[in-house]
Parts: structure tokens; C-alpha cells; sequence
């Protein structure tokens, strides 16, 4: 649980210490069409985290269905080390999200970075409360594709990288922010 929540609090703060002080217009400033703004990529993290909120909520219930798939554990785990893989921060190679991830077209508010704690928060407290649940080698299905399944373990894995891999892309767009 610590290793997860350790990370969280890093990549939180370096979110927070690197973007706070920038104006609203600035973090919804893109280098071109085809790149999200700082604010779209905390604004990505916090629908994509969200999303698994549901799975941990019912987790805790111990209504948790899954599909007859997770019952192969090669299967199982090679959804998980695929998914950590391709979030991986030095993977270079872009991918597309899915619908329900992407962010708004349209501009954020400032308050987002304040939402992306708030959100942080909630992770880590899921993370604590779900110590039996990884001892016990609980596997989920993804939020966007039930058939996608991997242990609670790699989800939180694969959370955190990710988390780290849209710190750096967020940090690119900060290096190529006009003067003003």
C-alpha cells in the first residue's frame, strides 16, 4: 500500500509545485491541435482514475462480477503487464484514450488542480482500504472493457504509472509555454 501512496503524494505534489502557479490561460494552452493542455492531462487523470472508483466500491461490497476470462490466470496476467507496459513514462510511442478518459474540448478552470488532489485523496484512501483484497489476489475488469481483466494489484500499478507518464507529457507542454 505504501509504495502506491507514496507515489501518489510525489506525483500530486509535483503536479501542484510545477503547474499551481500558472495562470488558467496557461494551463489550458496547447502547442498544437494534435497535444492536450496541462489542464486536459490532470483533467485525463481524474476521469481515468474515477472510472475505477465504481470497481473499488464494489469490491468492498464483495459484488464484484467478473466475465468467465478471469478465471485464466495467463490471461490475467497479460492484460495487466500489456496495460503497465504501454503507460510506462519512457514509452515514447502516443496512444489513444478512450472516450470516456478524454477531457474537454473546451477550457478548464484553474480549480482543476485542486480537483486532481481532491481526487488523489480518494485514490489513496481505495488503495488503504484494499489491503485484503490484494492479499487475496483480486482480480477486476477494466472500466472500459469488462473482458479486460488483471489483478487489483497491476490496476493500482498501472494508476500510478500512468499518473507519472501524463506528469511528463504535461511537463513537455510546460517547456514549449510562450513568454508572456
Amino acid at each position: 500500500m505504501e509504495k502506491w501512496i507514496s507515489r501518489i503524494d510525489n506525483i500530486t505534489s509535483k503536479f501542484l509545485d510545477s503547474f499551481a502557479h500558472l495562470s488558467q490561460e496557461q494551463l489550458n494552452w496547447k502547442p498544437d491541435p494534435s497535444n492536450w493542455s496541462i489542464a486536459q492531462n490532470v483533467e485525463h487523470l481524474i476521469n481515468l482514475n474515477s472510472s475505477y472508483f465504481p470497481t473499488f466500491e464494489n469490491l468492498k461490497k464483495g459484488r464484484q462480477p467478473l466475465p468467465f476470462i478471469a478465471r485464466f490466470g495467463f490471461v490475467v496476467s497479460f492484460f495487466g503487464n500489456m496495460i503497465k507496459k504501454s503507460v510506462e513514462p519512457e514509452r515514447q510511442k502516443k496512444m489513444k484514450t478512450f472516450p470516456i478518459w478524454e477531457p474537454s474540448k473546451s477550457d478548464l478552470p484553474k480549480s482543476i488542480l485542486n480537483d486532481f488532489q481532491e481526487n488523489q485523496e480518494k485514490l489513496k484512501e481505495y488503495i488503504s482500504d484494499s489491503a485484503d483484497l490484494i492479499h487475496q489476489n483480486m482480480v477486476i475488469s477494466s472500466p472500459v472493457n469488462k473482458n479486460i481483466v488483471y489483478k487489483l494489484e497491476a490496476a493500482f500499478d498501472i494508476i500510478v504509472t500512468h499518473e507519472e507518464r501524463h506528469y511528463n507529457q504535461a511537463m513537455e507542454v510546460l517547456s514549449q509555454l510562450p513568454e508572456n
